[in-house]
């Protein structure tokens, strides 16, 4: 089921969107050669405490998950696509990092990702996160009244297969509400105008995962979360919290 939410509930979740920009930037500024994941982790910890806000992700198990999670942010790093789990793995010169990031405050959610890379990019890693920039740009614009599911679908994925890189299958965007995880999903590739049409009080995370090799192949790590390209190749990943209005997207994740 679909909530539609009220203009001053979109408001209200504006909120924990900000918080999860603060703590995502927090997060990204700690990200230095030889700073561990479990301190981009503390960064952004710090930021929710300082707001109030608790965090969607820690302790969050669902029904593939062995354990709950133990981290309030994502570290994925390099053909890690999604869901990695913050430890003591020390940053490289020229990692490819993506971080994902939830809170939650006054009973509403915010969930945002960004992807980066430490110390000298490689030109392939920085062509990757912009094409994931620009697929989460043509997913935004295309989340107006009267598109579909389809429409944010289909533009995400003619910017990630034009530029030639993989698209998991299996995971994409959600609603985002009361609980980090709602009705609808929003898929990373699809057709246009089909699926549920958009209305306007409709929350939706969207968040393109793009694959550098191509493959749309993935495999779980033995601690049951963290998710990685079967090619090796590198992965990155960017999200936003995004409000349908009458005037247009609004995003709620960002500074």
């Amino acid at each position: 089921m679909v909530e539609l939410k009220t203009e001053e509930s979109i408001n209200a979740m504006r909120a924990p969107g900000r918080v999860v920009a603060h703590a995502l930037a927090a997060a990204r500024d700690a990200a230095r050669v030889g700073v561990s994941l479990l301190d981009l982790d503390g960064a952004a910890r710090a930021v929710l405490a300082e707001a109030g806000a608790s965090s969607p992700f820690l302790g969050y198990r669902p029904h593939f998950a062995p354990v709950p999670f133990p981290g309030v942010i994502c570290a994925s790093v390099n053909d890690a696509i999604v869901h990695g789990i913050p430890d003591g793995y020390r940053l490289r010169d020229g990692d490819l990092v993506s971080i994902d990031c939830g809170a939650k405050l006054g009973g509403w959610v915010g969930d945002a990702a960004v992807s980066f890379t430490v110390g000298r990019p490689r030109p392939a890693d920085v062509r990757l996160v912009e094409t994931a920039e620009a697929a989460l740009a043509a997913g935004i614009a295309a989340a107006r009244p009267g598109n579909r599911i389809g429409d944010i679908a289909y533009a995400i994925g003619t910017v990630c297969r034009s530029a030639g890189y993989g698209i998991m299958e299996d995971f994409g965007g959600h609603g985002v509400g009361r609980s980090m995880h709602e009705d609808p999903g929003v898929p990373n590739e699809g057709r246009p105008g089909r699926g549920m049409q958009l209305r306007p009080g409709m929350v939706l995370a969207i968040e393109p995962m793009l694959i550098a090799g191509g493959g749309d192949d993935y495999r779980c790590d033995a601690d049951g979360w963290t998710l990685r390209t079967v090619d090796g190749s590198r992965a990155a990943h960017v999200e936003h919290t995004v409000a349908i209005t009458a005037d247009g997207p609004r995003i709620l994740t960002a500074l």
